[in-house]
C-alpha cells in the first residue's frame, strides 16, 4: 500500500529531494503527463483481487482490495469475543446490512490468526504481470466456489448502491424521532 500526502510530497529532482505540494508541481500546473518521481511510504498489506476473471485476462492492471483485521475495517464488533454467540449473530446481521466489506474468517493455516475482512473502500491498482510473477510465492488462498459467488455479489452491491439521505421519506414528526438516534440532519423542504 502506498500512502501519499498530496500536501507534503518529497519530490526527487536533480538538486535532491524537494518538498512540494501536488498542486504546485509543473506536471500538474502544465497539465502534462510527465511523470513525477517522489519518495513515498510503502507498507506491505494483504489484498484480494477485485477485477473480474474475464477482465483480468486482458487488462494490464488489476484492482485489489486491502485485507485487514476485521475490527480495523468494522469496529462494531471490537467489544465482542471473536467466535462467541454474540459475535456470530452480529457477523450474520452485518453481512446483510453492511456492503463495504467481505468477511474472511479466522484461518491459522493461511496466516489469519484473527477474523479478517476485504475492505472495498481501500483499493490499489497493481500491474497484472507483476502480480502474476509473485503469485506462486505470495498467494496464500483462494475463495471456495460459494464464497467466490458471494464475494462477487457483495462487491457488485458495494459499487451499485444508490447514495441517498435515508431520512428523505420521513414526515416532519418521524424526522424528529430519527434525530434522537442519528443526530442533527438537515431536513428536506417537505419536512420543515
Amino acid at each position: 500500500r502506498i500512502d501519499v500526502a498530496l500536501d507534503d510530497l518529497q519530490v526527487l529532482e536533480d538538486e535532491g529531494i524537494v518538498p512540494s505540494k501536488w498542486q504546485d508541481l509543473p506536471a500538474v500546473m502544465g497539465n502534462t503527463s510527465a511523470p513525477v518521481t517522489a519518495a513515498v511510504s510503502i507498507r506491505p498489506v494483504l489484498g484480494i483481487v477485485l477485477t473480474q476473471d474475464c477482465d483480468a485476462v486482458h487488462s494490464p492492471d488489476l484492482t485489489l482490495a486491502e485485507v485487514s483485521e476485521f475490527n480495523a475495517v468494522d469496529g462494531g464488533l471490537k467489544d465482542l469475543t471473536e467466535g462467541s454467540e454474540k459475535w456470530v449473530r452480529k457477523i450474520l446481521q452485518q453481512a446483510k446490512l453492511n456492503q463495504k466489506w467481505f468477511y474472511l474468517p479466522r484461518n491459522p493455516s493461511i496466516g489469519f490468526s484473527r477474523a479478517m475482512a476485504a475492505d472495498f473502500r481501500s483499493t490499489a491498482k497493481v500491474s497484472r504481470p507483476d502480480l502474476e510473477a509473485m503469485r506462486e510465492k505470495f498467494r496464500i488462498a483462494r475463495l471456495n466456489d460459494i464464497a467466490a459467488a458471494h464475494f462477487r455479489e457483495r462487491l457488485g452491491e458495494f459499487f451499485r448502491r444508490y447514495p441517498h439521505d435515508e431520512w428523505y421519506s420521513l414526515t416532519k414528526e418521524e424526522l424528529q424521532i430519527y434525530r434522537k438516534h442519528a443526530g442533527e440532519v438537515l431536513p428536506f423542504p417537505w419536512q420543515e
